[in-house]
């Protein structure tokens, strides 16, 4: 079954931009809260970027490739497993846990940041990145939860 395999945030009070890796801190749940992402994160400040998506076999894929890969260090922050990635396009939703609902917005792609953490160019993960997503209906999420495609985007 479809579930959530990890979830990290940016708090405020961390160093913002540490020189080797994302300022990212791994949560067993978190409150998901419309128009922000998730509650309490420095990056959820802007409604244009509130969450980044990543599925685990992506992010196993990317770890063979010498990728570092624990949590956050792809700048993700809510990795999921067991989903068909070709349902992961503009407009499915996507519900996590018992009432949260994020929306698939477009392919995420790699940055200036991403290449130097990395050390590799980000062209070298294109399509591999998962997705950017905005949360529509907000509640608390946590590892483990169940995920469900609550409707797939209109074509």
């Amino acid at each position: 079954m479809p579930h959530i395999v990890s979830l990290v945030y940016k708090p405020a009070i961390v160093e913002q931009k540490p020189a080797d890796h994302f300022a990212r801190v791994p949560l067993e749940q978190a409150m998901l809260v419309v128009g922000k992402g998730i509650a309490g994160d420095a990056k959820g400040r802007n409604e244009d970027r509130q969450l980044n998506l990543m599925l685990a076999e992506l992010v196993a894929d990317l770890r063979a490739g010498g990728f570092q890969t624990a949590p956050g260090e792809l700048g993700e922050q809510i990795v999921l497993a067991g989903l068909e990635p070709g349902s992961l396009i503009a407009g499915a939703r996507l519900r996590l846990g018992d009432s949260a609902i994020v929306e698939i917005d477009k392919p995420r792609t790699g940055c200036d940041r991403f290449e130097h953490i990395q050390g590799r160019p980000k062209e070298t993960v294109n399509g591999k990145l998962g997705f950017m997503a905005r949360v529509v209906a907000g509640g608390e999420i946590a590892v483990g939860d169940p995920v469900r495609l609550e409707s797939p985007a209109k074509v």
